[in-house]
């Protein structure tokens, strides 16, 4: 399987000197940052009411004592409690499903365990994919017509012409993580697409080659596919042997050609893995199916250049260290022939 899409951009704070719009709750990672765009929306709508909005109102609408207190969730300096976040689903006019939305991104941005974390925007993934599904802004037989992991690894490991694998199988050999209605589900998609078949013994094999995978893929659903198979990532990291897996990271501090320059050099690197193991296939069989993930991504924002006058003053003190230094050494040198010469 081979997937490439670029990813929608975050959402920016509001500008309260341009018209804007209610913020969606479904374009947020960041919890706070949502409630801090809600509050800047509903205070420029109002501004030339006789009371415009503010943080007292927001309170009095969540039954909350404290009036700044949604000041302090914005500003980080107070976490949501499990109540709370029922209180600020009102304030905030969510729908059921909209709040249960809020809780799973208030339990991902408040939890303070990577895997944890992995684990809510998973869950959060899943959760608005559906919602989308349901209001129909994604097409369903769309959706469904395009494989989930579980498909392409069925496909990798039937690949190649030695493969005796038969439907009973298949749950084994992809070690439990898929349930039976799953790969159910991904055989019989296969097999209606053509691009699965099965023999008179009913052993599986490869049809047709699959069709390349379509620009109009949503996004939502690479996404999902993504985070399935870093998920699956994550698994191996506790569950394979250093011997069966190849985990390794590196953190850089890069500029912005750097950056570019690296990931075309990893994309070259996946195309050529691909084209490599794919004639290796022709010739010889597999023996286990791997995935491997590539991942480069922004772990800070961009640091602040530092200004000329300062840089050139910052060299200087370097360079005045090691004039001073070279003395220093200079005049232990000198001592030390002086001491030899008297000796």
């Amino acid at each position: 399987m081979d997937i490439q899409k670029n990813s929608e951009a975050q959402p920016a704070q509001l500008d309260q000197n341009e018209a804007v719009l209610a913020p969606e709750l479904g374009n947020y990672l960041n919890y706070r940052l949502f409630l801090n765009d809600f509050y800047l929306y509903r205070k420029k709508i109002s501004k030339n009411d006789l009371r415009p909005y503010n943080y007292q109102f927001f309170s009095a609408a969540a039954n909350i004592k404290s009036p700044n207190y949604l000041k302090m969730i914005i500003e980080g300096r107070r976490n949501l409690s499990e109540d709370m976040i029922g209180k600020f689903g009102r304030a905030l006019s969510l729908s059921k499903d909209q709040t249960e939305e809020f809780r799973i991104l208030v339990r991902m941005n408040q939890s303070e365990d990577t895997s944890e974390r992995n684990i809510f925007l998973k869950t959060l993934s899943e959760f608005r994919v559906e919602q989308k599904l349901k209001s129909g802004q994604i097409d369903r037989r769309a959706w469904e017509k395009i494989p989930n992991w579980t498909a392409w690894v069925i496909l990798a490991v039937v690949d190649q012409p030695s493969a005796q694998v038969r439907m009973s199988d298949l749950r084994a050999i992809l070690r439990d993580k898929a349930s039976e209605d799953e790969i159910e589900k991904a055989v019989s998609g296969l097999l209606g697409s053509g691009q699965l078949s099965r023999d008179s013994r009913g052993l599986l094999r490869r049809g047709r080659a699959h069709s390349e995978t379509p620009e109009d893929v949503p996004v939502a659903l690479v996404r999902k596919l993504q985070a399935q198979l870093m998920y699956l990532g994550l698994e191996s990291l506790y569950h394979d042997a250093p011997t069966e897996r190849e985990f390794g990271t590196l953190t850089l501090n890069l500029t912005k050609d750097e950056f570019a320059e690296i990931k075309f050099k990893l994309r070259q690197m996946r195309k050529a893995i691909h084209k490599d193991t794919s004639i290796a296939r022709m010739k010889t069989a597999g023996e286990r199916v791997y995935q491997l993930n590539i991942q480069l991504f922004p772990v800070t924002d961009k640091i602040t250049a530092v200004n000329a006058d300062a840089q050139n003053e910052a060299q200087a003190e370097v360079t005045d260290t090691r004039s001073v230094e070279s003395l220093l050494q200079a005049a232990s040198d000198a001592a030390r022939i002086f001491i030899d010469h008297t000796q």
